[in-house]
């Protein structure tokens, strides 16, 4: 009887995970579309058509976000239909406990999470990227100015006339001043032809000033000039570039690794990237820890509309103090308030520990 009672509730479970994942994208969807819409009310170019593909390419990285409410809801919805057709009741009366339920639920709940964070997730990030430079395209979003690749560092700045563009062979970081080595710094005008270029074998940024030793002066008609010590003024900053960086959520589970090794051994803080990976790798068990909230509120036989309408309102209110304390978990591991292990996995484990403690204490099985 055990596993073919064990199919019957995951078939229901699947089906109920699809309904409310599609509704779930469709709201989204929609208040998406909308935002995108009032953003681009004064741009011609975004059409209708275009406004709902940015919406399509975001859409999997948001829904990531809702996840942990997808299956509490789908969970919820299983143990609901249970309920109303008095299979609950036949169950129990068949001898069979709630963790004889459960274990295989949460198994598949488990896989269902490593596929997400291993496949889902890198595709996900790898929309965002297009969304985000669609976005750009469009004009809308900001211009991320920051690149740190094997080739260097590349820095953008935009200007009231056109553009500057400075390469670094070397970057690496010391407090709050960025050193640079093999410097290049070239403005564009505004018909991308290029006005002036700086080369110089060292420089700094800090307070707004790139500070450039023995620079070698360049500019169209005239002989190269070099100088011992050059400043050039710019908006670009240490904050402001870590916060213009690629968002953590943009780059997938497998690349984080290896992105965070190459980042912080330029001199870089990569805590965030960090956090992050770590909250990833615990979103399978949290998955989990949402079912085991569901089966409180909902793994009990009740005939009474008002009974089940205060058991939804208490599961929804349960989710939202989880998501509050995960969140403010999160923010704790990214300040370094708290080791980036016990941010991303505390959610999880209390959420889990109090979940299967309930059922304990209310269930006989």
């Amino acid at each position: 009887m055990q596993p073919t009672l064990t199919t019957y509730i995951a078939r229901h479970f699947l089906v109920g995970l699809g309904l409310t994942a599609v509704a779930v994208a469709a709201l989204i969807l929609l208040f998406d579309v909308i935002e995108l819409l009032r953003q681009t009310a004064r741009i011609p170019e975004a059409t209708l058509g275009v406004v709902m593909t940015l919406g399509l390419l975001r859409l999997p990285l948001v829904l990531q976000t809702a996840l942990p409410f997808v299956f509490l809801a789908a969970a919820l919805i299983v143990f609901w239909r249970l309920s109303r057709a008095s299979e609950l009741v036949i169950i129990r009366a068949a001898g069979v406990s709630v963790w004889q339920v459960l274990v295989p639920l949460l198994g598949l709940v488990l896989v269902l999470g490593a596929l997400n964070v291993g496949m889902v997730n890198p595709l996900a990030a790898s929309l965002f990227t297009q969304f985000e430079r669609a976005a750009r395209d469009v004009g809308i979003g900001g211009d991320n100015p920051f690149s740190l690749s094997e080739g260097g560092l590349w820095l953008r700045e935009a200007r009231d006339d056109g553009f500057a563009i400075v390469h670094a062979r070397d970057a690496w970081q010391e407090r709050r001043v960025l050193n640079l080595s093999q410097v290049m710094v070239m403005e564009m005008g505004p018909d991308d032809v290029p006005t002036w270029r700086v080369d110089a074998p060292r420089g700094q940024l800090a307070d707004n000033r790139f500070v450039l030793e023995q620079a070698t002066v360049s500019v169209p008609g005239q002989p190269p000039e070099t100088q011992a010590r050059l400043v050039v003024q710019t908006e670009l900053s240490l904050p402001k570039i870590q916060e213009k960086f690629a968002a953590p959520e943009s780059m997938s589970f497998w690349e984080l690794p290896a992105f965070i090794a190459f980042f912080e051994s330029a001199g870089f803080s990569a805590h965030a990237h960090r956090m992050h990976w770590y909250a990833l790798l615990a979103s399978p068990a949290m998955l989990c820890a949402m079912v085991l909230l569901a089966a409180v509120f909902g793994f009990k036989s009740s005939q009474r509309r008002g009974g089940w309408l205060a058991r939804v309102v208490g599961c929804v209110v349960a989710g939202f103090l989880v998501y509050f304390f995960s969140q403010v978990t999160y923010t704790l591991g990214q300040s370094q308030t708290l080791p980036v292990g016990l941010a991303a996995w505390s959610p999880t484990l209390v959420t889990g520990l109090l979940g299967t403690a309930v059922l304990f204490h209310l269930e006989d099985g």
